[in-house]
């Protein structure tokens, strides 16, 4: 159906596996291979201008770009952010969007799995002082076994978390705009109002996407409602946790971790923040293992496949 899809984000067209993928099914396939740098609307019209289609992640598409691009006719995603993408200018340039939820899941969920034990046994900190010579085995961590670990959105990486959290006995409560009644009863889920999500998590893990209504949802007055020996999560999207308060509530010793994927600059400029000991940071890597990068080209390219017509409504990033 299409024969020259332009492929936007370096990040795929810098990976030989990825691009073969691609190339497999679309031997003229235009790739941007430039991974330090996100293309701006403009530079994202003169990539495409001869393309057909786009398999795009992250980059903006809204009226002024499909205005440029009458040639666009479908969009595969890959991953599972729709926050860039202006789905009522797809819906009025006639642009078939194809968006799989959950793509990523399972690798998302065992970062987040990763970070609830390095937050709760100090890793950060610890590792921070091996290299700087001193050896603090005085300092002493806590058990994931047993802790109580809310989850705030309990979507597709949601779902994945709490299976991952069945063999350490841990007490789940969460907290979503959705209902899941079967799923909670199933594995023994408590759900729970955002007040007390805040208040009894020892372990708190993020999984809603970023929307006005989460923008900045973490800022100072909710951080301060968190238990101070209470493990920060975020794997989901940037901007949501206000930075500055974080890092406020950090120096003062009244939150006891924070181990962040996403923030809402890549690559972040807060080094007050980045160089915290008690910060443990990752550079948006929750979906980069081979797995989970395959798996989304190949939804990407099903996307472009057999994209559907943009209805807003029906078309949700949800995680």
């Amino acid at each position: 159906m299409f024969r020259r899809p332009g492929v936007t984000n370096g990040a795929i067209g810098s990976v030989p596996y990825m691009r073969e993928l691609i190339l497999a099914e679309y031997p003229e396939a235009r790739f941007n291979e430039d991974i330090r740098h996100r293309m701006g609307e403009d530079e994202i019209i003169a990539f495409l201008f001869d393309c057909d289609s786009a398999i795009m992640g992250g980059d903006v598409v809204n009226d002024r770009v499909l205005d440029a691009l009458p040639n666009i006719r479908s969009i595969g995603i890959f991953g599972v952010g729709l926050n860039t993408v202006d789905l009522a200018a797809c819906q009025r340039h006639g642009v078939r969007l194809g968006f799989t939820p959950g793509v990523n899941r399972l690798a998302v969920a065992e970062l987040a799995l990763c970070f609830m034990i390095a937050g709760l046994r100090w890793v950060a900190p610890l590792s921070l002082a091996m290299r700087n010579g001193e050896r603090p085995r005085t300092r002493v961590g806590r058990s994931l076994t047993g802790r109580v670990v809310g989850l705030h959105g309990c979507g597709n990486i949601g779902k994945e978390v709490v299976r991952l959290l069945k063999p350490f006995g841990c007490t789940i409560i969460a907290h979503d705009l959705r209902d899941y009644p079967e799923f909670y009863r199933a594995n023994g889920i408590t759900p729970v109002s955002f007040d007390e999500l805040l208040e009894r998590s020892e372990v708190l893990s993020l999984h809603i996407p970023r929307s006005r209504a989460t923008e900045k949802l973490y800022g100072a007055e909710v951080l301060g409602r968190l238990r101070p020996d209470c493990v920060l999560v975020n794997t989901c999207r940037g901007g949501i946790v206000d930075e500055d308060a974080l890092l406020a509530r950090l120096e003062s010793r009244q939150l006891v971790a924070a181990c962040i994927d996403v923030f809402a600059q890549e690559p972040p400029d807060n080094d007050r923040l980045l160089r915290h000991p008690n910060l443990l940071s990752t550079p948006h890597a929750g979906a980069s293992t081979k797995e989970a990068r395959i798996a989304m080209v190949e939804a990407a390219l099903h996307g472009l496949r057999e994209g559907e017509l943009v209805d807003p409504a029906r078309f949700t990033d949800y995680l």
